[in-house]
């Protein structure tokens, strides 16, 4: 689907949603730096994938701390950068009157300023790729919301309107900007909530294919917009969801 000689950094590839879209661009020939906080895990994760003859690098960093210093040493890993994939993220669920403005603060940080101080960083490289691609992981929480998320629903709703911003600023550029908005994932956060039977007795009642969606499910999408396929898609976000957000 993607071009194999395509060098790639993704950014939360520690677990999770990252982690399964870093998986599938290294098994498609891609040469991908996972970063993420946890240096052992991203060695572990790398090991295994080079073990499967995936050329793949280990990049642990803090975005919110050295977000240039990430990219910079990508580059130097890869011999350049063609893809930016930033799914690295933060979830603090509690209600708006235990939320003060710290935590609503370090929240934004990491979900939308962080992806800010990536894209700055990155788009000077991705414009000399001959067909750049910056991908942001955002949420379907950015157009539908549940209490308590106030902090989280405005962060990737702020997340989506970057994309936006930067697709059209950016496109002159042959390059594109785009998201993707999973919604209900089976990752290690929501997994007590995945084997709760009063959970799932709403996932069939909300989501019409009545059950959680795969890590492994969301790649695809990822691949996708990082294709040639995708070449003329520019300032959108791709719902993976179940259609979920589909249904009053």
């Amino acid at each position: 689907m993607i071009d194999g000689k395509r060098r790639i950094l993704v950014t939360g590839a520690t677990r999770g949603l990252g982690l399964e879209i870093a998986r599938a661009f290294a098994r498609e020939g891609a040469a991908v730096a996972l970063n993420g906080r946890d240096r052992d895990l991203l060695e572990t994760h790398a090991a295994q994938l080079r073990n499967e003859g995936c050329a793949v690098s280990a990049l642990s960093g803090d975005l919110s701390a050295d977000a240039e210093g990430i990219v910079r040493q990508a580059a130097d890993m890869l011999g350049g950068l063609d893809v930016v994939v930033h799914a690295a993220s933060l979830r603090d669920r509690r209600p708006t009157e235990a939320l003060d403005g710290a935590a609503f603060a370090a929240l934004l940080d990491v979900n939308l300023t962080a992806a800010y101080r990536l894209a700055r960083a990155a788009l000077p490289l991705l414009r000399q790729s001959a067909a750049g691609r910056l991908i942001f992981v955002t949420s379907i929480a950015a157009r539908i919301a549940r209490a308590p998320d106030a902090a989280y629903t405005a962060s990737k709703g702020g997340l989506e309107a970057l994309t936006r911003s930067l697709a059209v600023e950016f496109g002159s550029d042959n390059l594109t900007v785009n998201a993707i908005a999973p919604g209900w994932f089976v990752t290690d956060p929501n997994r007590a909530m995945a084997e709760d039977a009063r959970v799932q007795a709403y996932v069939d009642v909300r989501i019409p294919l009545k059950r959680w969606g795969r890590p492994e499910e969301l790649a695809p999408a990822a691949l996708f917009l990082a294709s040639p396929a995708a070449s003329f898609v520019n300032g959108i976000t791709l719902t993976v969801d179940g259609g979920m957000s589909a249904q009053m």
